[in-house]
Protein backbone atom coordinates (compact mmCIF):
# COMPACT_ATOMS: atom_id res chain seq x y z
CA UNK A 1 0.00 0.00 0.00
CA UNK A 2 1.46 3.28 -0.69
CA UNK A 3 2.26 5.56 1.99
CA UNK A 4 1.19 8.94 2.68
CA UNK A 5 2.44 11.50 0.87
CA UNK A 6 5.33 13.56 2.80
CA UNK A 7 7.75 15.14 0.28
CA UNK A 8 8.65 16.20 -3.34
CA UNK A 9 8.15 13.94 -5.77
CA UNK A 10 11.49 13.46 -7.74
CA UNK A 11 12.00 15.76 -10.32
CA UNK A 12 13.56 15.70 -13.71
CA UNK A 13 16.41 18.17 -13.94
CA UNK A 14 16.19 19.45 -17.54
CA UNK A 15 14.06 16.50 -19.03
CA UNK A 16 10.64 15.40 -19.54
CA UNK A 17 8.86 15.13 -16.27
CA UNK A 18 7.04 11.54 -15.69
CA UNK A 19 3.81 11.64 -15.27
CA UNK A 20 1.29 8.44 -15.04
CA UNK A 21 -2.00 8.65 -16.16
CA UNK A 22 -4.42 7.09 -13.73
CA UNK A 23 -6.11 5.05 -15.77
CA UNK A 24 -3.20 2.81 -16.50
CA UNK A 25 -3.86 1.25 -13.20
CA UNK A 26 -6.83 -0.32 -15.02
CA UNK A 27 -10.14 0.66 -14.58
CA UNK A 28 -12.12 -1.74 -11.77
CA UNK A 29 -9.07 -1.18 -9.85
CA UNK A 30 -9.14 2.63 -9.89
CA UNK A 31 -12.75 2.98 -9.21
CA UNK A 32 -12.18 0.56 -6.18
CA UNK A 33 -9.57 2.19 -4.42
CA UNK A 34 -10.09 5.64 -5.52
CA UNK A 35 -7.62 8.00 -7.30
CA UNK A 36 -5.91 9.00 -4.82
CA UNK A 37 -4.54 5.80 -3.34
CA UNK A 38 -3.12 5.55 -6.83
CA UNK A 39 -1.44 9.52 -6.91
CA UNK A 40 0.24 8.35 -3.75
CA UNK A 41 1.44 5.23 -4.90
CA UNK A 42 2.86 7.36 -8.09
CA UNK A 43 4.86 9.40 -5.94
CA UNK A 44 6.04 7.03 -3.65
CA UNK A 45 6.82 5.12 -7.41
CA UNK A 46 9.23 8.39 -8.28
CA UNK A 47 6.77 9.78 -10.62
CA UNK A 48 6.53 13.36 -11.27
CA UNK A 49 3.07 13.99 -11.62
CA UNK A 50 -0.33 12.32 -12.58
CA UNK A 51 -3.26 12.36 -14.44
CA UNK A 52 -6.43 12.76 -12.85
CA UNK A 53 -9.37 11.02 -15.46
CA UNK A 54 -12.69 11.96 -15.57
CA UNK A 55 -14.44 8.79 -15.97
CA UNK A 56 -12.63 6.94 -13.32
CA UNK A 57 -14.09 9.54 -10.13
CA UNK A 58 -16.28 7.57 -8.16
CA UNK A 59 -17.45 10.70 -5.93
CA UNK A 60 -15.81 13.92 -7.80
CA UNK A 61 -17.06 16.15 -5.05
CA UNK A 62 -14.99 14.34 -2.35
CA UNK A 63 -12.08 13.37 -4.32
CA UNK A 64 -10.97 15.83 -6.45
CA UNK A 65 -10.25 18.25 -3.30
CA UNK A 66 -8.35 15.48 -1.49
CA UNK A 67 -6.15 14.57 -4.52
CA UNK A 68 -5.69 18.36 -5.39
CA UNK A 69 -4.25 18.98 -1.23
CA UNK A 70 -2.29 15.78 -1.86
CA UNK A 71 -0.36 16.41 -5.23
CA UNK A 72 0.12 20.27 -3.73
CA UNK A 73 1.52 18.43 -0.80
CA UNK A 74 3.89 16.73 -3.06
CA UNK A 75 5.11 18.76 -5.45
CA UNK A 76 3.38 17.11 -8.07
CA UNK A 77 2.28 18.27 -11.53
CA UNK A 78 -1.30 17.03 -12.28
CA UNK A 79 -3.36 17.49 -15.36
CA UNK A 80 -7.17 16.57 -15.74
CA UNK A 81 -8.55 14.36 -18.37
CA UNK A 82 -12.00 14.41 -19.76
CA UNK A 83 -13.83 11.87 -21.24
CA UNK A 84 -16.52 14.48 -22.50
CA UNK A 85 -16.11 15.88 -26.25
CA UNK A 86 -15.70 19.79 -26.73
CA UNK A 87 -17.84 19.43 -30.18
CA UNK A 88 -20.87 17.61 -30.60
CA UNK A 89 -21.88 15.28 -33.29
CA UNK A 90 -23.66 18.19 -35.43
CA UNK A 91 -20.45 20.62 -34.61
CA UNK A 92 -21.74 22.84 -32.04
CA UNK A 93 -19.39 23.63 -28.86
CA UNK A 94 -20.38 21.60 -26.03
CA UNK A 95 -20.23 24.25 -23.47
CA UNK A 96 -21.73 22.65 -20.81
CA UNK A 97 -19.14 19.47 -20.97
CA UNK A 98 -16.62 22.40 -21.48
CA UNK A 99 -17.65 23.80 -18.23
CA UNK A 100 -17.70 21.14 -16.35
CA UNK A 101 -14.11 20.01 -17.62
CA UNK A 102 -13.09 23.53 -16.50
CA UNK A 103 -14.67 23.49 -13.37
CA UNK A 104 -13.32 20.09 -11.97
CA UNK A 105 -9.84 20.97 -13.46
CA UNK A 106 -10.00 24.42 -10.99
CA UNK A 107 -10.79 22.47 -8.35
CA UNK A 108 -8.15 19.89 -8.67
CA UNK A 109 -5.20 23.02 -9.13
CA UNK A 110 -4.84 21.86 -12.41
CA UNK A 111 -3.15 23.87 -14.93
CA UNK A 112 -3.67 21.88 -18.10
CA UNK A 113 -6.73 20.21 -19.26
CA UNK A 114 -7.03 17.34 -21.79
CA UNK A 115 -10.06 16.78 -24.34
CA UNK A 116 -10.43 15.25 -27.58
CA UNK A 117 -12.07 17.45 -30.57
CA UNK A 118 -15.52 14.99 -30.81
CA UNK A 119 -17.41 16.27 -34.51
CA UNK A 120 -14.92 19.32 -34.80
CA UNK A 121 -15.84 20.26 -38.15
CA UNK A 122 -16.77 23.11 -40.49
CA UNK A 123 -19.81 24.02 -38.86
CA UNK A 124 -17.53 24.54 -35.82
CA UNK A 125 -15.11 27.04 -37.00
CA UNK A 126 -17.50 30.18 -35.65
CA UNK A 127 -17.26 28.43 -32.33
CA UNK A 128 -13.51 28.73 -31.62
CA UNK A 129 -13.39 32.48 -30.00
CA UNK A 130 -16.10 31.43 -27.65
CA UNK A 131 -13.40 28.43 -26.71
CA UNK A 132 -10.47 30.91 -26.60
CA UNK A 133 -12.34 33.25 -23.78
CA UNK A 134 -13.93 30.58 -21.62
CA UNK A 135 -9.84 29.42 -21.59
CA UNK A 136 -8.27 32.93 -21.53
CA UNK A 137 -10.93 33.56 -18.29
CA UNK A 138 -9.92 30.16 -16.24
CA UNK A 139 -6.35 30.65 -17.46
CA UNK A 140 -6.45 26.69 -17.98
CA UNK A 141 -4.21 25.18 -20.94
CA UNK A 142 -6.33 22.86 -23.41
CA UNK A 143 -4.01 20.47 -24.70
CA UNK A 144 -5.85 18.25 -27.74
CA UNK A 145 -5.85 14.47 -27.73
CA UNK A 146 -5.72 12.35 -30.87
CA UNK A 147 -8.15 9.57 -29.25
CA UNK A 148 -9.48 6.04 -30.48
CA UNK A 149 -11.89 7.53 -33.17
CA UNK A 150 -12.22 8.23 -37.10
CA UNK A 151 -13.88 11.99 -35.97
CA UNK A 152 -11.03 12.72 -34.02
CA UNK A 153 -8.19 10.82 -33.85
CA UNK A 154 -6.90 10.59 -37.24
CA UNK A 155 -4.07 12.65 -38.78
CA UNK A 156 -6.74 14.72 -41.33
CA UNK A 157 -8.72 15.55 -38.60
CA UNK A 158 -6.13 16.89 -35.82
CA UNK A 159 -4.78 18.91 -39.00
CA UNK A 160 -7.84 19.95 -40.10
CA UNK A 161 -8.52 21.54 -36.10
CA UNK A 162 -5.39 23.12 -35.89
CA UNK A 163 -4.64 24.49 -39.01
CA UNK A 164 -8.40 26.30 -38.15
CA UNK A 165 -7.62 27.02 -34.80
CA UNK A 166 -3.98 28.50 -35.88
CA UNK A 167 -5.53 30.43 -38.78
CA UNK A 168 -7.89 32.17 -36.05
CA UNK A 169 -4.86 32.99 -34.33
CA UNK A 170 -5.61 30.31 -31.36
CA UNK A 171 -2.63 28.32 -30.86
CA UNK A 172 -3.86 25.41 -28.42
CA UNK A 173 -1.04 22.69 -28.06
CA UNK A 174 -1.86 19.02 -28.51
CA UNK A 175 -1.29 15.75 -26.63
CA UNK A 176 -0.36 13.11 -28.75
CA UNK A 177 -0.84 9.81 -27.82
CA UNK A 178 1.95 7.66 -29.48
CA UNK A 179 -0.47 4.18 -29.33
CA UNK A 180 -3.49 5.87 -30.65
CA UNK A 181 -2.92 6.46 -34.08
CA UNK A 182 -2.83 2.44 -34.57
CA UNK A 183 -6.63 2.08 -33.55
CA UNK A 184 -7.56 4.83 -36.48
CA UNK A 185 -5.07 3.02 -38.89
CA UNK A 186 -2.56 5.90 -38.75
CA UNK A 187 1.17 5.99 -38.77
CA UNK A 188 2.18 7.44 -35.60
CA UNK A 189 5.21 8.54 -36.95
CA UNK A 190 4.37 10.47 -39.73
CA UNK A 191 1.56 11.94 -37.03
CA UNK A 192 4.48 13.31 -34.96
CA UNK A 193 6.11 14.71 -38.13
CA UNK A 194 3.37 16.67 -38.83
CA UNK A 195 2.11 17.79 -35.43
CA UNK A 196 5.14 18.27 -33.36
CA UNK A 197 4.66 21.98 -33.11
CA UNK A 198 1.65 21.28 -31.62
CA UNK A 199 2.63 18.34 -29.29
CA UNK A 200 2.80 19.76 -25.63
CA UNK A 201 2.45 16.55 -23.91
CA UNK A 202 3.15 12.30 -24.40
CA UNK A 203 1.03 9.60 -23.78
CA UNK A 204 3.48 7.24 -24.33
CA UNK A 205 1.62 3.46 -25.08
CA UNK A 206 2.94 0.64 -26.71
CA UNK A 207 0.81 -1.30 -28.71
CA UNK A 208 0.64 -5.04 -30.09
CA UNK A 209 -1.50 -6.56 -32.40
CA UNK A 210 -3.86 -9.56 -31.57
CA UNK A 211 -6.57 -10.94 -33.54
CA UNK A 212 -8.46 -8.58 -34.78
CA UNK A 213 -8.05 -5.36 -32.47
CA UNK A 214 -4.39 -3.70 -30.82
CA UNK A 215 -3.63 -3.66 -27.26
CA UNK A 216 -1.97 -1.24 -25.70
CA UNK A 217 1.32 -2.72 -23.60
CA UNK A 218 4.59 -1.12 -22.20
CA UNK A 219 6.57 0.94 -24.64
CA UNK A 220 9.87 -1.55 -23.83
CA UNK A 221 7.07 -4.65 -25.50
CA UNK A 222 5.33 -2.82 -27.87
CA UNK A 223 5.80 -3.56 -31.73
CA UNK A 224 5.48 0.03 -32.86
CA UNK A 225 8.50 2.41 -33.48
CA UNK A 226 8.61 4.60 -29.89
CA UNK A 227 11.69 5.20 -29.88
CA UNK A 228 11.74 6.55 -33.17
CA UNK A 229 7.99 8.41 -32.43
CA UNK A 230 9.30 10.56 -29.01
CA UNK A 231 12.94 11.29 -30.91
CA UNK A 232 10.09 12.85 -33.47
CA UNK A 233 8.58 15.08 -30.55
CA UNK A 234 9.32 18.24 -29.04
CA UNK A 235 12.21 17.59 -26.35
CA UNK A 236 11.62 18.48 -22.17
CA UNK A 237 7.68 18.24 -22.80
CA UNK A 238 5.81 15.81 -20.03
CA UNK A 239 5.83 12.31 -20.87
CA UNK A 240 2.99 10.41 -19.17
CA UNK A 241 2.91 6.30 -18.76
CA UNK A 242 -0.20 5.05 -20.66
CA UNK A 243 0.09 1.48 -20.57
CA UNK A 244 -1.18 -1.24 -18.37
CA UNK A 245 0.62 -1.22 -14.59
CA UNK A 246 -0.18 -4.52 -13.18
CA UNK A 247 1.58 -6.96 -11.05
CA UNK A 248 1.94 -8.68 -7.66
CA UNK A 249 4.24 -5.80 -6.52
CA UNK A 250 2.33 -2.89 -8.19
CA UNK A 251 4.74 -0.14 -6.38
CA UNK A 252 7.57 -1.74 -7.75
CA UNK A 253 6.17 -2.42 -11.21
CA UNK A 254 5.62 1.26 -11.98
CA UNK A 255 8.67 2.34 -9.69
CA UNK A 256 10.72 0.59 -12.67
CA UNK A 257 8.58 2.06 -15.61
CA UNK A 258 8.82 5.47 -14.10
CA UNK A 259 12.49 4.30 -14.07
CA UNK A 260 13.03 3.65 -17.57
CA UNK A 261 11.62 6.42 -18.87
CA UNK A 262 13.54 8.72 -16.72
CA UNK A 263 16.73 6.94 -18.10
CA UNK A 264 15.28 7.20 -21.61
CA UNK A 265 14.46 10.57 -21.06
CA UNK A 266 17.95 11.35 -20.20
CA UNK A 267 20.02 9.98 -22.50
CA UNK A 268 17.93 11.30 -25.15
CA UNK A 269 18.36 14.87 -24.05
CA UNK A 270 22.05 14.02 -23.27
CA UNK A 271 22.34 13.44 -27.18
CA UNK A 272 20.40 16.43 -28.27
CA UNK A 273 22.70 18.49 -26.10
CA UNK A 274 25.85 17.00 -27.09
Amino acid sequence: MPTNISGPALVANGTNPILISLAAFGAAEVRRHGQLWFTRLSHDAGADGIEVRSELLVDAATELPAIAQAVQTAGMRVVYSCADNLWTAGGSLDSAALNRALAAAQTLGAPRLKMSIGGFGDASHSTLAALHERLHVTGIELVIENDQTPQAGTLAALQDFFDTANAQGFFWGMTFDMGNWHWTGECPLQAAGALAPQVRYVHCKGVQRQPQRWVAVPVAESSAPWRAVLRALPASVPWAIEYPLAGDDLLSVTRREVAMLRTLATRMASRQNA
